[in-house]
């Protein structure tokens, strides 16, 4: 790997071990991914679409939403246009956890050391 991909890999990493020290919600790599689409990229979102964009079946973002949802990140609500099709929103929680999220990657990308008691905040 190239010295790009070991520092961005190694932001990464630093981010998601600060984010388990946080005790955060623990995603997988696809609940991250739908969760980052769904905030991202400019709504509506629907299962089909998601399923689409990531390129797996709708029964997996179904699930993956489930899991969301459990979590407060993500809301699903009948399309009134077309009953057959169910939107996913945005909440309030996910957008904070997705904000304290990047603030990590934001400072793992410069370096900061993250102090304990920024744990406890």
């Amino acid at each position: 790997m190239a010295v790009d991909s070991i520092q961005a890999l190694s932001i990464w990493r630093k981010a998601l071990v600060e984010s388990v020290r946080r005790d955060t919600p623990d995603l997988t790599a696809r609940q991250l991914a739908v969760l980052l689409t769904v905030y991202i990229e400019s709504p509506p979102h629907t299962v089909r679409g998601l399923a689409a964009t990531l390129n797996v079946s709708k029964p997996a973002i179904t699930r993956a939403l489930d899991r969301l949802g459990e979590y407060g990140f993500v809301r699903r609500k009948a399309d009134e246009n077309d009953r057959r099709s169910v939107l996913v929103q945005r909440t309030v929680k996910g957008s904070v956890f997705l904000t304290e999220f990047g603030d990590l990657v934001v400072g793992a990308s410069k370096g900061t050391r993250f102090e304990q008691s920024d744990a406890a905040d």
